[in-house]
């Protein structure tokens, strides 16, 4: 006998037969995720007037902004501007409608850009939504932070301050120097600035008073700043002194790195070549300069030691910190 003979429309059978295809059902999202945009793809530009900048972004002055506007206008856009959703941001900062106006997204990296475009003429921005960098105040300020820790062009005190903040949300210096991937040491430099005197705050602003000798002398009693922060301006504008060559004794060759110290008159005689490595070192003063060796680290040190102050030591350790906090933070940016 034939057996009956079975229906099969569209891909699937009657009779429900094994690997026959079943619609996908259809996602539903609820008004609450409608009215925060969970669920739908974002646009990959918006215009202008859809992006507010940061209320709580650690620069207080954005700087360049002719220079990025002209950019924008030659080459483009180049690289989205990171931003997170209203509601989320709003969620972490319950009471900032007005401050963002109408806007429908909150730009956390990419402020300058923003306010360079409106300077441009432009219409709309290329963006990246990331409502995870949004999940909390810390969490906002952090990657506001994180994003003006690869810049030069940062107030050191607008630094500082944001770093104030973060430490009062992760409790410890230590917690926040890992967040960032940096150092204590690194982090506790920069908070040195906020101990300055009200007066030498504004001289670090205008420039008079440089960071570096700045960060040293906030740790310093208060009563004391004033005199090394003169000092330090001081020495800032004090021009550099080269020795001549023509002062180097006849017949001899001076190392290009280090020259003779002061009391080698018997090397200085014999016409023998002066090497910067075997040099013995010479205790700075007047008129001196410090011959440091450079056959090995340990060598180094000691030249230092043997030739500078307790405070001039410290004032070199953290120089040479800073700077090698920097070379890192410019290897985290190359890669």
């Amino acid at each position: 006998m034939t057996p009956p003979t079975r229906r099969v429309t569209a891909g699937f059978s009657m009779d429900g037969e094994e690997g026959t295809a079943k619609p996908a059902p259809r996602r539903v999202r609820t008004r609450d995720q409608i009215m925060k945009g969970e669920g739908k793809r974002p646009p990959a530009s918006v215009e202008l007037k859809l992006l507010a900048h940061n209320p709580f972004n650690p620069r207080e002055e954005l700087t360049e902004i002719e220079e990025t506007a002209a950019s924008l206008r030659e080459r483009g856009q180049i690289q989205p501007v990171t931003v997170a959703r209203r509601a989320a941001f709003l969620s972490a900062h319950p009471g900032q409608e007005e401050a963002l106006g109408e806007a429908e997204y909150v730009v956390l990296d990419g402020n300058r850009r923003l306010a360079a475009a409106k300077e441009a003429g432009l219409e709309e921005l290329r963006i990246d939504v990331n409502d995870a960098l949004a999940a909390t105040a810390a969490d906002i300020l952090e990657t506001a932070l994180i994003a003006n820790v690869h810049r030069v062009d940062v107030a050191p005190l607008d630094q500082a301050r944001a770093l104030q903040e973060l430490v009062r949300f992760h409790g410890s210096q230590g917690k926040v120097a890992k967040r960032l991937g940096m150092t204590p040491p690194w982090v506790s430099q920069r908070l040195a600035l906020l101990e300055l005197t009200d007066d030498l705050q504004k001289e670090v602003e205008s420039g008079n008073l440089k960071v570096e000798p700045a960060r040293r002398i906030g740790r310093l009693p208060k009563e004391k700043q004033g005199e090394e922060a003169q000092k330090a301006i001081a020495a800032a504008k004090t021009p550099r002194q080269r020795s001549s060559r023509s002062e180097a004794s006849e017949g001899q060759t001076v190392n290009a790195v280090n020259t003779p110290a002061a009391g080698a008159e018997e090397q200085q005689g014999s016409g023998e070549t002066v090497n910067g490595v075997n040099t013995p070192p010479a205790a700075v003063g007047t008129g001196q300069q410090l011959i440091v060796p450079c056959s090995s680290p340990e060598q180094v040190v000691d030249a230092l030691v043997a030739g500078l102050s307790s405070e001039d030591l410290l004032a070199v350790a953290e120089l040479l910190l800073d700077r090698v906090s920097n070379a890192s933070v410019a290897e985290k940016v190359s890669a």
